[in-house]
């Protein structure tokens, strides 16, 4: 027996587009000898359509495509995902197609309702088995979720499943890839069966899907693994139920994923709504630099713009290492001075600011001139403009409000500072394109006289781990402490953490690529008197760079 694994990107909502990619994608499983093809989950909605799934006239819609698609099945098996509503109550189901009609439709049991998910919003569980014949050899469809728990994979077994499919919409995250691997493969363990694991790929708002499908047989050993971030039809030999193992293995390395996810996360967002390219705040640092490489790797040179809005406090060399990393990768460059449009807001304000120290409001005002101009030439030609802050400055709020915060996608918000660097090495090391002074210099928003970030913020080594600690691993100040760093700036980063929430509120969407961003699965509320850092130290300092 032959299986397809259909390693398919969708598009949230175009219900004939992805069907015409189903059928093309079963069609050529077939011509290439499968007796079954397997495709993700929801493949014919896309995943995940969210609230779409409470309007009913695209639940019809759903219904209507999917019985015109299995018209077009013959000579093969397919398994298609759809949200069914059966007897008013909607389901996350596959559809099994042969013969011209749905034969038969699996249910999933577990739904997942924690990080980015909320499938306990949109529908019930129900998990009964599903067991189809493919060649010969008995088949049990669970989905996702369901893998990730004893019961589902065991009530297959008991069922008489011989072999297990399991079509998947699994977000990428750092950790998520050997995870898959670890629960599918004690499943195969559990019931003594073979798992064919099928998950999506590419790019939907903050969530990127990293494909990398693969087969285990029965002892839980990976048979067969698909590339991550491509498109594939794959073939899997089965003697019987047993699958042929095939040579072969995913990268472990974590920048080339991590990379591959930022730049297939800004491709799909910027092509799949059709905006004609992007602009680029190019100021020199590594941040947007590094932006900038995506970018050009993700769309190619002639959709990125890069515009240097340079103002009295940008050093002579922030300049040409913008203009020689634009030169590098061939973008359109121009340069556009803010001084004058500086001096008339402070001439205008001088009244106003008369009487009070030079601070973060002059700071701000540059900020915001750059975000006005980079939104009036993105209203003007219709490109998006690509915002360039971190997730360490976005934890704490070092980030301007309606200035460098302005944008309509933010690719590095979920990068933190310290793996900027590692993925500008990265990127550096497959051909030089950021030059070196940009990644060796210490880093400043030059907004004013020989500023260093680390003249409001903890080294970001340290600023890092305890941002990885607090945000990510939800260890409490004082057990971060306890491993080492020190109480002060415990103290500060979670306050800032804290104070800072509702500059996240209005950021722009991100890619994710940790298993905690601040997105979907971060929702704290901005008003609240909960301070879980005292006692850790005395409270001093404020916010930086306030709005």
């Amino acid at each position: 027996m032959h299986v397809a694994i259909a390693q398919l990107n969708q598009v949230v909502g175009d219900l004939r587009g992805n069907a015409q990619g189903l059928a093309a994608a079963i069609d050529e499983g077939r011509r290439g000898g499968a007796a079954l093809v397997v495709t993700p989950e929801l493949s014919l909605s896309g995943y995940p359509p969210e609230d779409l799934l409470l309007r009913p006239a695209f639940l019809d819609a759903c219904a209507r495509e999917l019985a015109a698609l299995a018209t077009r099945v013959h000579g093969v098996t397919a398994l298609v995902g759809f949200p069914e509503v059966r007897h008013g109550v909607r389901h996350n189901a596959v559809a099994v197609i042969r013969d011209g009609a749905v034969a038969q439709v699996y249910r999933k049991a577990e739904l997942p309702n924690y990080t980015v998910f909320d499938e306990q919003r949109y529908f019930e569980p129900d998990g009964t088995p599903c067991i189809f014949n493919a060649d010969g050899v008995r088949c049990a469809a669970i989905i996702c979720e369901d893998v990730w728990f004893p019961a589902p994979a065991a009530r297959a077994k008991v069922a008489g499943a011989q072999l297990i499919v399991v079509p998947n919409g699994s977000p990428y995250h750092t950790h998520q890839q050997a995870l898959r691997r670890e629960q599918v493969g004690a499943r195969a363990k559990e019931t003594a069966l073979p798992i064919v694991y099928v998950n999506r790929v590419g790019g939907q708002d903050e969530l990127v899907f990293d494909g990398a499908s693969f087969v285990v047989d029965q002892t839980g050993a990976v048979a067969q693994q698909l590339p991550a971030w491509h498109e594939t039809i794959a073939l899997v030999r089965f003697d019987g139920a047993t699958p042929k193992h095939v040579r072969g293995g995913l990268d472990e390395a974590l920048e080339p994923h991590v990379y591959h996810a930022l730049v297939m996360g800004v491709r799909d967002y910027v092509n799949k709504n059709r905006f004609p390219g992007v602009l680029i705040g190019l100021s020199g640092g590594i941040d947007s630099a590094l932006t900038l490489a995506v970018a050009v790797d993700a769309l190619g040179r002639d959709r990125v713009r890069a515009l240097m809005l340079p103002s009295r406090y940008n050093a002579s060399f922030s300049l040409d290492d913008a203009r020689e990393m634009a030169g590098i990768v061939g973008v359109r460059y121009d340069e556009m001075p803010i001084e004058p449009i500086f001096n008339a807001f402070l001439e205008t304000l001088a009244r106003e600011f008369g009487g009070h120290p030079v601070d973060a409001a002059e700071e701000n005002i540059q900020a915001r001139i750059r975000g006005t101009l980079l939104m009036a030439l993105s209203n003007k030609c219709g490109s998006i403009v690509l915002t360039t802050g971190n997730k360490s400055e976005m934890a704490v709020g070092y980030a301007t409000l309606y200035g460098d915060m302005a944008g309509g996608f933010a690719v590095l918000k979920d990068i933190s500072k310290t793996l900027v660097y590692r993925l500008a090495h990265y990127r550096n090391s497959l051909g030089r394109v950021i030059p070196e002074r940009i990644i060796t210099r210490p880093p400043s928003a030059e907004l004013r006289e020989n500023q260093t970030d680390q003249d409001s913020l903890p080294p970001y080594d340290v600023l890092d781990a305890i941002l990885e600690a607090y945000v990510e691993r939800d260890l409490s100040p004082a057990e971060i402490v306890a491993q080492g760093f020190a109480a002060e700036d415990v103290r500060k980063v979670v306050r800032l953490i804290k104070i800072n929430e509702y500059k996240r509120r209005q950021a722009a969407v991100g890619i994710r690529i940790t298993p905690r961003g601040f997105g979907k699965d971060w929702r704290y509320p901005i008003t609240s008197a909960w301070n879980e850092s005292e006692g850790v130290s005395p409270s001093r300092g404020d916010s930086p760079r306030p709005m």
